[in-house]
């Protein structure tokens, strides 16, 4: 089978961070993959996402009908819950993700219980094993810990570097080199997914990973991750006394003294 030559555009870039008193800020990667007749998004966000999402998909020219493919790495509600919005789109997620979903009681979790209710009922719903394609060349790969039915996706494609899409058993530079994760279900199975995700990234010189949640990144000629681009991340707040009176924070300078907590076992 001839691979298709695929046209690869982060349209949200994750951001590796969390909010202090606010809970989750659920800014998550979603990428845009063109190519061999398919308009596919790896991962879709959150609902705060859907504007900049549509403004993205705008400047490119696609419209929500145009998507062919929604491919999820994982349930939760800022990777998961748009797939709502591309009607035609067939949607990709791994079996047994869909399955512990499902299973789960209503909760304080990341799990958004109606949306995970809807891919059990809905017809455009695909399910995906270890080792299954969902796109020519774009093959699923087991990386259990986040979620017990997490997968990783490798696109191989026609006169292109591979591109490994890691979602949440990866989510930042950190994580990848620390080979320890922030958050799992199972810490053991996250590092065994951690150490599937650097011999794949290690295999073919070039290959571009893009992590759940930060910038891409390549490894240098020492097989350091290196970051591919340049992060952009602020919030413009209301302090004053009119509305005209912003505040912009930048999320991308120095950390503010105090604020850090040692990571817990």
């Amino acid at each position: 089978m001839t691979m298709p030559d695929y046209h690869i555009d982060v349209l949200v870039q994750g951001f590796p961070g969390r909010a202090v008193c606010h809970g989750g800020l659920g800014w998550s990667t979603v990428t845009l993959i063109r190519g061999g007749g398919r308009m596919a998004l790896l991962d879709v966000g959150a609902f705060g996402v859907r504007r900049e999402l549509a403004g993205q998909l705008a400047r490119l020219g696609v419209a929500p009908l145009d998507v062919t493919d929604v491919v999820l790495t994982h349930a939760h509600y800022d990777h998961a819950v748009n797939f709502t919005l591309f009607p035609q789109a067939t949607v990709w997620i791994g079996e047994a993700e869909l399955a512990w979903a499902a299973a789960q009681p209503p909760g304080f979790n990341p799990l958004p219980e109606l949306y995970v209710r809807e891919l059990r009922a809905s017809p455009r719903v695909r399910l995906l094993r270890d080792g299954d394609e969902c796109l020519p060349g774009l093959r699923a790969v087991g990386a259990a810990g986040h979620t017990p039915g997490h997968l990783v996706f490798l696109l191989e494609g026609a006169g292109a570097s591979p591109v490994l899409f890691t979602g949440d058993a990866a989510k930042n530079r950190a994580e990848l080199i620390g080979m320890r994760v922030d958050a799992s279900l199972d810490h053991a199975a996250s590092r065994e997914s951690l150490a599937r995700i650097w011999a794949l990234w290690r295999a073919v010189p070039g290959t571009l990973l893009v992590p759940g949640h930060d910038l891409s990144m390549r490894l240098d000629a020492h097989g350091r991750p290196q970051y591919v681009g340049e992060r952009r991340a602020a919030i413009a707040a209301w302090f004053g006394e009119t509305v005209a009176e912003q505040t912009m924070i930048d999320l991308c300078g120095a950390p503010a003294a105090g604020l850090f907590r040692p990571l817990v076992s």
